[in-house]
Parts: structure tokens; sequence; C-alpha cells
């Protein structure tokens, strides 16, 4: 059987003292950055992984993490993979929690969490009272709000981020597209708002025909019967779709009608799903990087429980690919 790997191993492997790959585990300060990242490379390299049990009684600190997550949250799994792993790679466990989706309900729960004693800490992607967001270490564990989704569990903070539409709909104007058209999701959602609104604000920056903004849903029958009731003579126009699905509602559509795609209608989407490479025209998207949220999120969490600086905020969470469904229009 082979033997587990220890600290001492780590220890010889980064070139440091056990007391220093013990430090860098429990959090304390003092270890340099350089230092710190040489022994969890070194811990990765030889899948070492902490004894908690000891270390719990050793330093009072369980080692173990929580996320709470109300049942009925949306795509959660990238989020939840990567928080996971980040946990892991800085040695703590992380326990996933299913909470009410009532936000008082959650609460309660998770003040019962924290009496219980069993996390140094716990994010939650949706939104908690300020009495719990407040706790200081003094006081029990770090609770950390990571702002991913509000109450209704419709995205926020950092998902509602519209850059892409202004991106998209500047590529589309150099190709020389001068009307267009926006199809919203429900208006409830923070992100089909700021989606709308960056349209509204291209337009006027940039002076083009809008063809209007029409409020829909997140399915592929708006975006069939959009296009389908439109007017012969909009052609050509660049149709911004709030997401994939209506996307391709809307290029059946412009497909029965006989119109040619890209050239009569050029068309973006939001979300990459996995069809959207391979429609005719492939589809030219914006993948969201929920996995770059969830690991940022975590480590926010572990250096604030670490007592450490905050972690510098991923760049690039929302990604443009350019594919088959935009060109110039037609003459």
């Amino acid at each position: 059987m082979q033997k587990r790997p220890t600290s001492r191993d780590v220890a010889r492997l980064a070139g440091v003292s056990q007391s220093t790959v013990s430090f860098v585990y429990t959090g304390r300060d003092g270890v340099a950055p350089a230092t710190r990242d040489r022994v969890l490379q070194a811990a990765s390299e030889l899948n070492y992984r902490p004894n908690l049990a000891a270390r719990a009684m050793r330093t009072q600190r369980t080692g173990r993490l929580a996320v709470v997550f109300p049942v009925s949250a949306p795509n959660p799994l990238n989020m939840l993979r990567a928080a996971t792993i980040a946990a892991e790679d800085a040695g703590y466990v992380l326990e996933i929690l299913s909470l009410p989706d009532d936000r008082e309900a959650r609460a309660q729960r998770v003040e019962e969490l924290i009496d219980g004693g069993q996390y140094e800490g716990f994010l939650s992607f949706t939104p908690l009272p300020t009495r719990i967001l407040n706790l200081s270490r003094d006081r029990g564990p770090i609770v950390l709000w990571a702002s991913a989704f509000d109450d209704e569990m419709h995205a926020t903070g950092v998902f509602t981020d519209a850059e892409p539409i202004v991106t998209m709909m500047d590529r589309l104007v150099e190709l020389g597209h001068r009307r267009f058209l926006h199809i919203t999701g429900p208006l409830d959602f923070p992100a089909a708002v700021a989606r709308r609104d960056a349209y509204l604000v291209t337009v006027e920056r940039l002076g083009l025909e809008s063809l209007g903004v029409i409020e829909g849903d997140w399915t592929s029958e708006v975006g069939v019967e959009v296009v389908r009731d439109l007017p012969d003579e909009v052609t050509p126009f660049a149709l911004i779709a709030p997401n994939d699905s209506v996307a391709i509602g809307a290029m059946r559509s412009a497909a029965l009608r006989g119109w040619s795609m890209p050239g009569d209608m050029s068309i973006t989407g939001w979300d990459d799903i996995g069809t959207s490479a391979f429609l005719v025209p492939s589809l030219t998207s914006v993948i969201q990087d929920r996995g770059l949220v969830g690991d940022y999120a975590m480590r926010q969490l572990i250096a604030a429980v670490r007592g450490e600086a905050e972690p510098e905020p991923p760049t690039e969470v929302h990604r443009i690919v350019w594919r088959e469904s935009i060109a110039p229009p037609s003459a």
C-alpha cells in the first residue's frame, strides 16, 4: 500500500520547514506569497491533504467550509465545481448545503449552522440578511455573499455585465450594419435590463436605426414569433437576441421566410449552448464563465477566514465567440 504523504514530505519538496507547511494550511500570517505558492504546488504534486481531525484538535479550526445554495438555484454546477476545487487546493473540505428558497428561512438555517460550530466559513451565492453578513471573526465563522443571484434567483452582480452587447454591436457596425432590433429577456431579470440599456445606449451613441426593443422571454418561441411578424422591408438588419434559445427560434423563422443569414439577418445570442456552434450558420454568442465566479468567491472566503488580502477579481467572466451568423448586410 502506498504511504500517504505527510506535511514533512511537502516541506522537503518545497524546500521549507514543516512548520511553514503548517502555517500555510492554518492561515497563519508571515508566510510570503511565493513561499505559500511553493508549498501548495508541492502539496498538489504529492496529492497531500492535511489531517483535518488533528488540525482541529491542535488549532480549534475545523478545516471545513460550506457553500449554501437554495434548492431552485439555476445552473450552479460550474460555480460549485470551481469553488470545490479552490477549497480543496487550499486544504479545506467543502460541503454544499441546500437551503429553502425563502430568504428568511434561508437565514434561519444558516444561523443554525453557524451555531453548530462545524464550519470556519460560509459562502452564499444568494442574499443573506445584514445581521449574518456582519458577523465578525470574534463572534463566529466568516459569512460571505458572492452576489451572484438575487432573492428570485435571477442572475445579478458580475453576471449583469452587458459590455459584450456593446462589443458585438460595434463589430456589426464595422461590417456595415445600421439597422438593429433587440429582443429582451423578461425585464424582471437584472441581466435583461442591463442588456437592453446597453443596446439603447449604443444605438444612441452610433446614431443607428432601431427597429425596436421587444420584451420577450428566454424561449425559442418568442424568437419564432418576433421574426415571423416582421414586415418584409426590414431586411437587411441585425438582431440582438437575449440568449441562444431565442436566437435559434429567430433563425428558424428567418429561414422559413427565405431570408439569407447572415446577409438579410445577422444575429447574435448569449450563453453559447452546446448546439450553437453546429447551426447553419453557426451562432455568434457569449460564453459566461461561471466557474471563474465560483473560484473567485471561494478564494475570497478563504482569504477572509485566514485574515489575508483579497484575491484579484477575474477580468474575463464573459467572452464572445465570433461565428458565421454575423457578416456584412446584403446590398
